[in-house]
Order: C-alpha cells, then structure tokens, then sequence
C-alpha cells in the first residue's frame, strides 16, 4: 500500500477535472481572444471557469484576473500595490514572519530597490497577533501581507482583524489564501481584503493556474505587460485547458466543503491522538485549535527528520518535512524557528497533510508504522553518539 499525506504540496487531480481538462485540451483549442467560433469557444469556458471560482470565494467574476498560480498571485498583489502606491509615497510593506517564500521573497527583492519592509512575529502558537500589527504599520504602509492558512502547521490568521487595522491606516491588505481555499469557506467579503490569492492544485485542479482576486477599485500596476487579457490586468494568452480544471475544481469544492472537511479533520486527528500516544517524545507544533482540518506538523525528539521521511518513503509512505517550494535545502524551516522553537525542534517536525483519497486503513498503517520506525532512528542516533 501507498500512502499520499503530502497534500499541502499538491494535491491528485479530481477525475472530474482531469476529464474537463483533457476535453479542453481537445476541443477548445481556440484563443479567447479570438473573435472567430473557436475563439469565443474558449473565452465562453474561461468565463465559466471564473463564475465558480468567484461563487466559491463570495466574488464578483470581474473581480478575479487568472494566473500561473500562487507564486504569480502573490508577485502581482505585493509588486503590484507597491508599484501603484509608490507615487503617493507608500513604501513600506508588511507580512507575517512565516509566510510562504512567494511572499518573503518578494518582499527581500523590494526592500533591495529601496522599499522599507517589516515582519510580523508569531508566537509559539503560530498567530499573528493583531495588536503588533498596530504597533508596527505606519502611515507610509502601503500593503500588509498574511497568509489565511500556514502551509506547514495549517493555522488559521485572524485576517478580518488584521485588515480593518490595515484599513484604518489606509494600507491595502492582502492574503495568500492557497492552503484554505477549498478546504475551509474562504469569504472575501467578509475577510475584508482587497487581495487575495489561491491556486488549483491544493483543491484537486490542475497545475498552472491560480487566480488573484483584486477588490473592485483596488489600483495595481500589473508585473506582466503585453496585450488586453484579463481586462488589460495580466498579460498573455489564458490556458484554457488549465482553468476550466480549475473551474471544476471550485465547483466542487464548493459542494463538498463541508462534508469533506469534517471528514479529512476526523482523519487527521485520528493520526494524531496514534502518533502522540504511541511514539514518545512528540508534540503538535502550532496551536490545535485553529487550523486547516487536514495538517498536522509534529515534531520528534531525537531524530532527524529527513531520516525519519526517507524511512517512512521506503515503507510507501509520502510526508514532508514542510513547504515543497522549500525542499533540497538543509536549513531548519522557517516557520518553526519563526515561531521561537529551537533549531533541533525545527529539524525533527514532519507535516501530515491529508485529502480527499484519504483512507481511515491508511491512517492505521501510517499510526502502525512510525513507532519502530522512530526507535530504531533513536537506537542509531544513540549508537552513533556513544562511538
């Protein structure tokens, strides 16, 4: 038996939208900005595409500009409201100190142009606290910038509170959403944002296509310049195949949200409760109380987590020691140093994330599985220090 916990990294394609996009691929070949039948063709698909994606995120369809996916989502909102801002004399910008490296990086190439850039610290709970927030945005803030669900302990930011403060000082706020879209209601309306950013294949749909939502009246300076696609915001000839699996992808998570969530969540914390009482020396890293239902990061004392994930590769287990974006270097991660633990802690947590293939038998054979696993990477790490 396979199993797959490595959800967060990317997630298999739902058979509804593989068979969507293979027909696109197929049949819709024409360029939406053709004028011609196959033209229109394709434009008729992408325009539905961006109604279920606008339903699943309470939004206008206008509202919405089609991207590669969540690296360019996020360029185009912090690059594009610093460039648009830049004039009135807004060049400060904020994010959340365990953001995913589409955003800290993108912050790092500003700050190398002249832009002042701040970091919001966490707590060992992984929350931003609101009232840094206050302390640190000033009157040149042009955006703040944290994400709605962590990708490597899955919290959940109190991103409402956080944008009526940005609001208050006239910044713009942004959230990468794209760990929380289409595993828990992701409402733009009522988060209060005027950016936000997700990508199709963490909810089943396809690579190469993602979407930022853009309030309406929110000035950006697209990063990508060349013809009038997406109404003149983001350059280039749309792939069509890829997002009507990303259309897909929303519709059904929309209608499976729910169920689904409550599903995965008994799931996760099944593997959990096995893992905490059957292998000792573990705990959860980030609180338990607010998160994505399908994560788990847990660390364990004493072994080196890139052992303890090849061991459990060889047994057909797939987990991850964190972002996949983050993989091949052997710096402890930065969310976990970020939240104050130590650098042995940050380099002995594996992440569980789990989908909609997950089985309670796959649960079973994981919770199974690690206690040996762990105590013969102990025995060796014992052995090794005695020598």
């Amino acid at each position: 038996m396979r199993v797959y916990f490595d959800y967060n990294a990317t997630t298999p394609l739902a058979p509804e939208a593989a068979e969507a996009t293979a027909r696109a691929l197929r049949d819709q070949f024409g360029n939406a900005s053709s004028v011609h039948h196959f033209g229109q063709q394709a434009k008729a698909a992408i325009d539905e595409a961006r109604s279920a994606v606008a339903a699943l995120l309470n939004a206008d369809p206008s509202e919405l500009v089609f991207t590669s996916g969540g690296t360019e989502s996020d360029n185009f909102a912090i690059r594009g409201a610093a460039e648009a801002l830049d004039p009135i004399g807004r060049r400060h910008l904020i994010a959340g100190a365990i953001e995913h490296e589409a955003v800290l990086n993108t912050l790092k190439a500003l700050a190398r142009r002249g832009w002042r850039t701040t970091l919001l610290p966490v707590d060992q709970s992984g929350i931003v606290s609101p009232d840094r927030l206050r302390e640190i945005i000033t009157d040149d803030t042009a955006l703040v910038s944290v994400m709605h669900a962590n990708n490597e302990i899955g919290t959940i930011q109190p991103v409402a509170e956080l944008a009526a403060i940005a609001h208050e000082r006239g910044a713009l706020m942004h959230t990468d959403a794209v760990q929380s879209t289409g595993k828990i209601p992701v409402d733009v309306r009522a988060l209060g944002v005027d950016l936000l950013s997700l990508s199709a294949h963490k909810f089943s749909g396809p690579k190469g296509a993602g979407a930022l939502w853009i309030k309406r009246g929110t000035r950006l300076q697209p990063i990508l310049t060349g013809g009038r696609h997406e109404r003149s915001r983001r350059a280039g000839t749309e792939n069509v195949p890829a997002l009507v699996g990303l259309g897909v992808a929303a519709r059904l998570a929309a209608s499976k949200m729910s169920a689904e969530a409550a599903r995965v969540g008994a799931l996760r914390d099944r593997l959990e409760v096995r893992i905490l009482r059957d292998v000792g020396g573990t705990a959860v890293n980030g609180t338990r109380s607010s998160r994505v239902p399908n994560t788990t990061n847990i660390s364990f004392d004493r072994v080196e987590a890139e052992s303890l994930l090849i061991a459990l590769d060889l047994e057909g287990v797939a987990v991850s020691t964190g972002s996949a974006c983050s993989s091949g270097t052997l710096e402890p991660s930065h969310v976990l140093r970020a939240m104050g633990f130590s650098a042995h802690r940050a380099q002995n947590s594996l992440r569980f994330s789990l989908g909609m293939f997950s089985t309670e038998e796959e649960v079973d054979r994981v919770a199974s599985l690690l206690p040996s696993i762990v105590e013969k990477l102990r025995a060796l790490t014992r052995k090794t220090a005695s020598a």
